[in-house]
Parts: structure tokens; C-alpha cells; sequence
């Protein structure tokens, strides 16, 4: 959690009171593949028992924030279902609520959201009627831990109009983001999306500030903005392309950057690659890895279903149900197979004499009997034949199943030859 190493303390105030946090979720993340063939990116599981949106939401819960909507358009059944089974417990009679705001073709009969500015202008008479101070617009993609409240002191202390949460770069990772040019009192002075040739940190020739896709505005400014915006003609409404560039001259936009109590940069990572969602899940698995899940004072809340423990069956030397530098969820069942260095879901059962290796495997999963599975991602609900192989010849696994540039393998029941699994 950031706050640039100077105290400990959360800023659970009137400013996170004030705020409202929206969340964009509508994305269908096509670089996932077939995962979200389905679903739209922000429901994606991750880490054994979440979702990806469970972690803005969570770190909304845990800075102080009550007021949120998340804004849903693309194959949002199952992140709908996930919100309101798992995030229905705040308090209405204190202001406290998580609203699904769906695309509803409230100022034309003919669009949708058009991009991630219109998508606030859709709304902007429910969030006008709510009246906050702040508005707080969140990705509902990415996977960290934040404290929101925060950034929020710093965008009051440093009396901006706007400010934008950052990550500190290499230089030559920068041209996938936007980026910021910034003065010494971290006030923006450009932004470029995916530059050629980024700017670097003021006396850091190796670095760039690059746009976490979080941004903290006040809430009269960013209305102006949006109405601007919507009246500009050839406007893609996109915050990044369109509203921040043409605000930096007039207003004050700061940079916010995103540090770990020792200044480091802080653990922050865009899952939307089949290569970058299987290494983030991996990552877990360590001994001390770099996102704590079992951080008690920074809990990662989610909905999850009630299962029994997991189990292990069976102790004979060619039939052990064992896992070794692993994360097993509830319901699973480990029958005379080994999984080794993997990440199970949730009612996942691996049967006799089969290895599971390096994998990340969803939940409802059934691995039946003499199978081996290496480097793999085994969608929710697939039920791999007995005698299968995963993950050990290229080309093999490439005539069946989607392999992504890394060599990780995608699976699904499609992929399979079975009906599809209906993916909640």
C-alpha cells in the first residue's frame, strides 16, 4: 500500500466519506483468449477463490470507501451474479451500497458505452443526484492492494484538479502505457499514450511514470469534462486518449506514484495476457511472494461457495495423493495423483496416477486417471480424459488447445470435444 514511506496511517476520513469509487468493468479482455469468451475480464477467477475485481473492490472496502458502482457492459452475467452474491453486505441505511450501473442507453437510444469517459457520462445524472466531493475511477482489471484514501490526501494536499495514480517503469516497458512527463513537484505537464520514446522521471533516465488507469478527480471538474467531452466532435470518450490531455495545460494534474513503504515500487499486476494471468498465479505460490494474501490488515474480501476441506487419499508408493509447493482450495480432492508447484481451485478432483505440474486448474474441474498436465490453464468445469497429456509436445497440444507465446496452455471443454460448461 502506498504512502510515499511517511506514516502507516489510513486516511479513513471525510475524504474517502465523500467519495464515490466507480469501477470500470464492461471489458471483454480479448488477450485472454477463450477465458473470456464467456465473461468479461473483471470476473476472470484468480488465486485459488477470488475474481479479479475483488481486489479494487477490496481495497475500496478497506480505505474507507462505501460508495461504489461498478460500470458493466460486456457477458456481465457472471460478474453480476459474483457482486451479488459476494458483495451485497453494506448498509443501506448508512449510505453504504455496491450498485451495478449497466450500460442502459441513458442519453441515446443508440449507444452503448463508447469508451471509458462515456461510460461515466452515461451516469452522470445518478452521480450528480449523489453528490459526492471526490469521484474515484478505477480499472477493474488489474490485480494489487491499495490504500486509496491516501492518494486522496495527496490530491487535497497538493490542491489538484485531477490526479492520476502511477507506476515507475523501465524505460523500454513504457511503450505499453500511458505516460506521463512530470515535473519536479510531480505536476504532469504531458501525457502520451504508448509513446515511441517516452519521457523519463525527472533525474531518472531509466524510468517513466506510467498510468495505472486510476484516477481521483474532483467531482465538479470531472463533470464539466465529461459534458465538454461528450460536445467534442471525433472524441473517442476515453479518459487516457481525450480528457487528460486536454486538461493538463489549464488544470492541475499531479502524478501520484504508487510506493511501498521502503519508496519501492509497489506490487501491481495487469493479468490481461494468457502468459501474465498464469505467472501471476505462480507467483502466489512462493514462499514469500510478493502479494500477501494472508495479510490480516488488508483482507482480500470475495464470495465463495461453502465446500468441505480438501483432501488427500490414498499412501501406496505408485497411488499418493500428495501436493508439494502448492495452494489447494476447498472441496478439492487429491485421489493417488501428485500436484506439484500448482494452483487449485475450488471442487477440483485429480484422480490416480496422474501429475499436475506447473498449472493454474479453475474450479469443477475433474482430471481423470494417467494424465499429465505441465504449464497448463484448465478453464472451470473441463473434464480432461484419463490417459491425457498436456504440455510436454508443442505441437501436439497446439492442434488441440490455444498456446500462448510463453508455452503456457490454455484448456477448455470446448477444446476437449464437450459441451460447454456453462462458466459463472
Amino acid at each position: 500500500m502506498s504512502n510515499h514511506g511517511k506514516s502507516t496511517e489510513r486516511f479513513v476520513s471525510h475524504l474517502t466519506r465523500n467519495t464515490i469509487a466507480l469501477i470500470l468493468a464492461g471489458g471483454r479482455g480479448s488477450r485472454l483468449k477463450d477465458m473470456t469468451n464467456w465473461r468479461a475480464k473483471p470476473a476472470v477467477p484468480f488465486g485459488g477463490k477470488f475474481r479479479i475485481i475483488d481486489f479494487p473492490l477490496s481495497n475500496c472496502m478497506n480505505s474507507g470507501i462505501r460508495k461504489i458502482g461498478i460500470l458493466t457492459q460486456y457477458k456481465a452475467d457472471s460478474l453480476i451474479r459474483h457482486i451479488m452474491q459476494g458483495w451485497g453486505f453494506l448498509r443501506g441505511e448508512f449510505g453504504e451500497y455496491v450498485d451495478l450501473m449497466p450500460a442502459q442507453q441513458r442519453h441515446s437510444e443508440n449507444d452503448w458505452y463508447l469508451g471509458t469517459a462515456d461510460a461515466i457520462y452515461q451516469n452522470i445524472d445518478i452521480l450528480r443526484h449523489r453528490n459526492p466531493e471526490f469521484i474515484l475511477v478505477l480499472a477493474g482489471d488489474h490485480i494489487y492492494k491499495m490504500d486509496y484514501g491516501a492518494m486522496l490526501a495527496d490530491h487535497v494536499a497538493n490542491n489538484a484538479d485531477l490526479t492520476i495514480g502511477c507506476l515507475e517503469v523501465p524505460l523500454e516497458d513504457a511503450k505499453e502505457f500511458g505516460v506521463m512527463h512530470v515535473d519536479d513537484e510531480r505536476r504532469v505537464i504531458d501525457f502520451v499514450e504508448k509513446p515511441e520514446n517516452p519521457p523519463v522521471m525527472p533525474g531518472r533516465m531509466d524510468t517513466a511514470l506510467a498510468s495505472m488507469g486510476i484516477y481521483v478527480f474532483n467531482a465538479g471538474f470531472l463533470f464539466e469534462q465529461l459534458i465538454k467531452d461528450a460536445d467534442t466532435p471525433g472524441s473517442s470518450r476515453d479518459f487516457g486518449k481525450d480528457i487528460i490531455p486536454a486538461v493538463i495545460e489549464k488544470y492541475r494534474v499531479n502524478a501520484y506514484p504508487f510506493l511501498d513503504l521502503q519508496g519501492g515500487q509497489s506490487y501491481w499486476r495487469d493479468v490481461g495476457t494468457i502468459d501474465a494471468y498464469w505467472k501471476a498465479n505462480m507467483e502466489l505460490i512462493g514462499v514469500k511472494p510478493d502479494l500477501n494474501l494472508y495479510d490480516k490488515t488488508w483482507p482480500i474480501w470475495t464470495y465463495q461457495e461453502q465446500t468441505p476441506p480438501a483432501k488427500f487419499v490414498f499412501d501406496d508408493d505408485d497411488r499418493r495423493g500428495q501436493a508439494i509447493d502448492s495452494m489447494v482450495s476447498g472441496g478439492c480432492i487429491v485421489s493417488g495423483a501428485k500436484v506439484k508447484h500448482s494452483l487449485l481451485f475450488s471442487k477440483v478432483r485429480v484422480n490416480s496416477y496422474s501429475l499436475v505440474e506447473d498449472s493454474v486448474i479453475l474450479p469443477e474441474v475433474n482430471i481423470g486417471r494417467h494424465c499429465r498436465i505441465k504449464k497448463a490453464i484448465v478453464e472451470k468445469g473441463c473434464d480432461v480424459p484419463e490417459g491425457t497429456i498436456i504440455g510436454e509436445n508443442r505441437a501436439d497440444d497446439e492442434r488441440r488447445f490455444h498456446v500462448s507465446p510463453g508455452g503456457v496452455v490454455l484448456v477448455t471443454s470446448e477444446m476437449l470435444g464437450q459441451r460447454r460448461h456453462y462458466v459463472r
